[in-house]
C-alpha cells in the first residue's frame, strides 16, 4: 500500500466524517420512504387488480421476505468480499421494484416487483451499516443513531407519499416517484468512491495479531440469542403502539380521530429522540447500560399504561417510546463488537430480524385484538420489556482489550475482513 493511501485511511479513522454519516442518513430515509410505500397502496392494488385479502397478504410476506431474510446473507458476502458499490446496486434494485410496480397489472407481477423493493433493502442495510462505522471515527453509537434516524422519519413518510402522490392520481404515478431512487443511486455511488479511495486492502498479514472478540464461541453465541430476544421485546411492543395507539385512545377515552393522530405524533416524535439518544449516550457510559436500562428500565412505565387517565397515558407512551426506541442503536453496535469483522452480517441479522418481527408482531396482535380487546392486547404487552433481564447474561465486553480491539478492526479495509478468518 502507497504512502499516501495509508495517510488517507489514517486521517479518516481520526474522525467523524459527518458528510458520510448524512449521505447515509438520507439515503437511509429515501429507502425506508419507498419500501413502505408498497403497503401504503394496498387500496389502490386490492380495488384495481381484484385482490383477496389472502393475496394481500402474501404480498406482504414477499417483500417482507426479501427484506428481512436476505439480509445476513448480504452482509455475509460483503463481509468476505468488499463492494463498495453495493449500496448503489441496491438502490438500482429499488428503482426497478418502483418502476415495475407502476405498470403491473397482475398479481405475479406485483409479487415480482416487491421482491425487487425487497431486495434492495436487504441490499442496503447491511452494507450501509458497514460504512457507517467506517465513517463513525470511534463514535460508533451516535453514527448508528444518525442512520436509524433516517430509517425512522423515512418509514414515516411512505405513507404521505402515498396519500399526496399516488392516491390521488393513481398506480401509475409510482413511476414518478422513480427519480426519488435515482437521487439515491447518485449519493450512494458516491459514498462508494469514498470508500474505495479512503479504504484500501492491506495485506493479511498486517493483521495477523488482530483477532474476534477474546470470548468463546458459545457465550458469543448466547448473547447473540440474548440480543435477539430484547429485540423481540422492543419490536412487539413498538408494534402495539405505533399500529394501535389511535384505536386504543378513541376506544377508551373516546378521543376524536385527529386528535388521536396528535397523540400518535407525539409518541412517534418520543421514538425518533431515543433513537438518536441511544447512540451517543451508548458511547459515554456502555453500550450494556444502555440495553439494560432502556428496555427492563421502562417495565414500570408499561405495566401503568392500561391503567392510566388520557393525560398520564400520553406521558408514559413518550417515557416508554423515549426508553425502547434508544435501546436499538445501542444492540447494533454492541452486536457488531461481540463479532469484529462481521459487521454487515450482524447488521443484516438484526436489521432483518426488526423488519420482520416487527410486521409479523402488528399481524399477531391485530389478531389477538380482534378476538379479545385493545385493551387487554395493551395489558399483554406491558409485560415484555421484562424480557430485559436477560441483559445480565450479556459479557462486560467494552472495558479493556476485546473492545479496543474491535475498534481497530473497523478502522482498517472493509476488505480486509476475510484476512480475519
Amino acid at each position: 500500500m502507497s504512502a499516501t493511501a495509508t495517510q488517507a485511511t489514517a486521517d479518516v479513522s481520526r474522525k467523524t466524517v459527518f458528510e458520510i454519516l448524512l449521505a447515509l442518513c438520507a439515503c437511509h430515509f429515501l429507502n425506508d420512504a419507498l419500501t413502505s410505500l408498497l403497503p401504503s397502496i394496498y387500496p389502490i392494488l386490492k380495488d384495481s387488480l381484484g385482490l383477496s385479502f389472502a393475496q394481500i397478504g402474501l404480498i406482504t410476506l414477499d417483500y417482507q421476505l426479501t427484506a428481512s431474510l436476505l439480509q445476513p446473507l448480504v452482509g455475509h458476502y460483503t463481509d468476505r468480499r468488499s463492494r463498495p458499490y453495493a449500496l448503489a446496486v441496491g438502490m438500482m434494485f429499488m428503482l426497478s421494484g418502483i418502476v415495475a410496480l407502476s405498470v403491473a397489472r397482475t398479481f405475479d407481477a406485483i409479487l415480482v416487483a416487491g421482491a425487487l423493493v425487497g431486495s434492495g433493502s436487504s441490499v442496503f442495510h447491511p452494507e450501509s451499516s458497514r460504512v457507517v462505522r467506517m465513517a463513525s471515527g470511534g463514535r460508533f453509537g451516535l453514527a448508528q443513531s444518525l442512520f436509524q434516524l433516517g430509517g425512522n422519519a423515512g418509514l414515516a413518510a411512505g405513507p404521505l407519499l402515498a396519500a399526496f402522490i399516488v392516491l390521488p392520481r393513481g398506480q401509475r404515478s409510482i413511476a414518478g416517484l422513480s427519480i426519488v431512487a435515482l437521487i439515491g443511486i447518485v449519493v450512494l455511488a458516491a459514498v462508494g468512491r469514498w470508500v474505495t479511495k479512503n479504504f484500501v486492502p492491506k495485506s493479511a498479514s498486517s493483521h495477523a495479531a488482530v483477532q474476534h472478540a477474546g470470548l468463546p464461541g458459545k457465550k458469543v453465541v448466547v448473547a447473540i440469542a440474548v440480543l435477539i430476544a430484547l429485540c423481540f421485546s422492543k419490536f412487539i411492543y413498538l408494534a402495539c403502539l405505533s399500529s394501535y395507539y389511535t384505536f386504543y385512545l378513541i376506544q377508551t377515552f373516546h378521543v376524536s380521530v385527529q386528535s388521536s393522530q396528535l397523540y400518535l405524533f407525539v409518541f412517534l416524535g418520543a421514538v425518533a429522540a431515543g433513537t438518536i439518544a441511544g447512540g451517543p449516550i451508548g458511547d459515554r457510559i456502555g453500550r450494556k447500560s444502555v440495553i439494560w436500562w432502556s428496555i427492563l428500565g421502562v417495565l414500570p412505565f408499561t405495566l401503568a399504561l392500561p391503567f392510566a387517565n388520557l393525560i398520564w397515558t400520553a406521558i408514559l407512551s413518550v417515557i416508554i417510546g423515549l426508553g425502547l426506541a434508544s435501546a436499538f442503536p445501542a444492540i447494533i453496535v454492541y452486536a457488531q463488537e461481540l463479532v469484529p469483522g462481521r459487521v454487515g452480517m450482524i447488521s443484516g441479522l438484526f436489521f432483518g430480524f426488526a423488519f420482520g418481527i416487527g410486521g409479523l408482531g402488528a399481524a399477531v396482535l391485530g389478531e389477538l385484538a380482534d378476538r379479545t380487546s385493545i385493551r387487554f392486547v395493551y395489558l399483554v404487552c406491558s409485560f415484555l420489556p421484562a424480557i430485559g433481564l436477560l441483559a445480565a447474561l450479556l459479557p462486560n465486553i467494552e472495558p479493556g482489550g476485546v473492545h479496543e480491539r474491535a475498534r481497530a478492526i473497523e478502522h482498517t479495509a472493509p476488505s480486509e475482513s476475510a484476512a480475519l478468518e
